[in-house]
């Protein structure tokens, strides 16, 4: 059992970073039992220097979880489905991998209460200025309801204490908690399989160039290679199910296609953004980005969509879903009935999204060299469309749909006409008159 002076057994969310090693020593402190929790979402870690260093400090146990498959099947691949974006640049590989990671604390968690001693309290390193704070919190309580959360930077007794990175560093060393000094990377990193951000230090001013050597996973545009490299993409009910390279290499399963253009777009350069976006929690944050592999498959997925879906299908999906799912995925709310009702959406939406694009990757960009599919004799009639011949359409139908589009169209122009609104002055046809 735990001893008597114990709070109770807390489990952290473990970076293996100064914020989380200096938080787990303060929880020690502070009385309670620690036990470490890592996710392992792709990201380019050593998990076992972590452990060690966790287990140093005085963590109690450290549990590493491989979430790399539930975080492609279950988060990234509807995202992709749903051309998942956040004020139409960031992709939402952050947002994306909290829910998987905090599934991942809570089932740990529940495995730890089954000993004599119950883990009542879950914590984690967010600062209280971010999202991920509201992302973690919203999805334990809508996992666990009755979880306790301790959030370290929202604590006065704590906050104030550790004022700035010298007061960490300061308490580090006094703990003995060994620490790799970053000066030379003043920003804050976050990494999964999906992507990298970087994002606080110089990149707080949002005129500051990002130096070249910021950029972790793509190869600077300018010096990618100089020759485009092609692949094609299989897609069934909008899921990518087969990747297929210029060098015969063939891949199927989720992960494996997922790190394989990982590795195709790195190459070449694909994915960077730099951008300002709105916190949900009402500030402004500069944040820069690396997303390879999704922006490849975003590309294609959208493109497919163009060959093989429905147009007022697309259009509510793209109205509704694509930007409801971002939303709900950048505030937190993936544990939630509308998210639940929202990617119910999804199937009827994907169902005719089957076929294959192919597309070259060229120092940064993705550029779409063709697109086919079954799906698409239902919709797209080449013969229909061509300029060439009519293929059973007729053009002197065309003359009635355009009479009955109309219709409201001449009536306002008349009505503008006789209050003397309209003329043929470019400031009366375009509206720009003050």
């Amino acid at each position: 059992m735990a001893p008597a002076q114990s709070k109770g057994r807390v489990l952290l969310a473990y970076s293996g970073g100064l914020d989380t090693s200096c938080i787990l020593a303060w929880l020690l402190e502070q009385g309670y039992e620690v036990v470490c929790f890592m996710a392992d979402v792709g990201q380019e870690e050593d998990f076992e220097a972590a452990r060690k260093k966790a287990l140093g400090v005085g963590a109690l146990k450290f549990h590493l979880e491989d979430m790399k498959r539930e975080f492609v099947e279950q988060l990234i691949y509807p995202a992709v489905q749903a051309n998942a974006i956040y004020e139409g640049v960031y992709l939402l590989g952050t947002s994306l991998a909290r829910p998987v990671i905090a599934r991942g604390m809570i089932s740990v968690a529940e495995k730890e209460g089954c000993e004599l001693t119950q883990p009542s309290y879950v914590s984690h390193g967010c600062t209280g200025k971010g999202n991920d704070q509201v992302r973690f919190e919203l999805a334990f309580y809508g996992l666990k309801p009755s979880i306790k959360v301790i959030a370290p930077w929202r604590i006065p007794e704590f906050y104030t204490r550790f004022a700035g990175r010298s007061a960490l560093l300061a308490y580090a060393a006094e703990k003995r908690i060994p620490v790799v000094q970053t000066a030379s990377k003043p920003w804050s990193t976050d990494e999964n399989l999906f992507h990298i951000s970087y994002e606080a230090g110089i990149l707080e001013d949002p005129n500051v160039t990002p130096p070249a050597d910021m950029w972790k996973l793509t190869t600077d545009p300018l010096h990618a290679p100089d020759a485009p490299e092609r692949l094609t993409i299989e897609f069934k009910t909008g899921l990518p199910v087969k990747v297929a390279t210029e060098g015969g290499k063939t891949y199927t399963d989720s992960v494996e296609i997922f790190v394989a253009l990982n590795t195709l777009a790195r190459k070449h350069g694909v994915g960077r953004i730099d951008i300002v976006e709105n916190r949900f929690i009402g500030v402004k944050s500069r944040g820069c980005y690396e997303s390879p592999a999704a922006t490849i498959l975003r590309r294609a997925h959208m493109d497919l969509e163009g060959l093989t879906l429905d147009r007022n299908v697309r259009a509510l999906r793209d109205q509704f879903v694509t930007v409801q799912l971002s939303n709900i995925l950048y505030n937190g709310y993936f544990f939630s009935p509308e998210r639940e009702f929202v990617t119910s959406c999804l199937p009827a939406s994907q169902r005719t999204v089957n076929g294959t694009v192919r597309l070259a990757l060229y120092k940064g960009n993705v550029i779409v060299e063709g697109r086919f599919s079954d799906e698409s004799q239902k919709l797209y009639d080449e013969k229909e469309s061509s300029m060439d011949e009519l293929g059973g359409f007729e053009p002197t139908d065309t003359s009635g749909f355009i009479r009955i589009e109309s219709i409201r169209l001449r009536k306002w122009g008349a009505a503008n006409i006789q209050k003397g609104q309209a003329g043929t002055a470019p400031e009366d046809v375009y509206g720009t008159r003050v």
